[in-house]
């Protein structure tokens, strides 16, 4: 089943490119585009994306406030930001909006499809730079009590593992031999006890307790 998308970006020429780009690929269909974010409000109701490319610098709005205002409405849509911006106060601002992604316009071809892959899974992908900006930002704030992971089983402890390194739940069923359900339980498990709500704070804890290598 293909990847329905909803481009948005105001330059008409950067659609375009994208259409190119992307509108080959067998498992993406692009069903949609806008200029501004008062249409990507629009389309994205009409249209129901599974995952909507926003650009930042927007005309009417900030892509920050329309990926705000589209994930109140429909939390369901995936976001991945495509923008020029690469420093800290968007890039974080954007997590904060609840993008599942974040690839500046100089990344590779293949790195926006797999940003768009990943949040069609309901996963997180971000830009390796960017990424780093994540991991000092997390080291920087001290480290939760250990008490906090002696509430996880040694499964759930496996399975955080997995996930904080971007394993998707088909990867981590076969690495520890279990199935594809009984890794999504593990996670919910994990998500409530820890009392965290998506995957980029997952990561982040991760960071902070030691269970991945920053």
């Amino acid at each position: 089943m293909s990847i329905r998308l909803l481009l948005v970006d105001d330059h008409a020429v950067v659609r375009s490119g994208l259409h190119m780009l992307l509108g080959n690929e067998p498992d993406v269909e692009i069903v949609g585009e806008a200029g501004n974010a008062a249409e990507a409000l629009t389309q994205a109701g009409a249209l129901t994306p599974d995952v909507i490319l926003m650009d930042i610098g927007l005309p009417d709005m900030s892509g920050i406030e329309a990926t705000r205002m589209i994930k109140a409405r429909y939390p369901m849509m995936a976001i991945v930001a495509l923008t020029i911006h690469e420093d800290e106060e968007y890039f974080f601002n954007m997590l904060d909006a609840g993008a599942s992604g974040y690839v500046p316009k100089r990344a590779a071809p293949e790195e926006l499809l797999t940003a768009i892959r990943a949040a069609a899974s309901n996963e997180v992908y971000l830009y390796p730079s960017m990424a780093k900006l994540l991991v000092r930002d997390y080291l920087s704030t001290g480290h939760p009590p250990e008490s906090e992971q002696d509430v996880l089983t040694e499964r759930e402890q496996e399975v955080l593992t997995h996930l904080a390194e971007g394993a998707t739940n088909d990867e981590i069923a076969e690495a520890l031999v279990i199935s594809p359900k009984t890794v999504a339980r593990h996670r919910e498990n994990i998500m409530r006890k820890l009392n965290l709500h998506s995957r980029v704070e997952l990561v982040r804890y991760a960071i902070r307790k030691g269970i991945i290598k920053a």
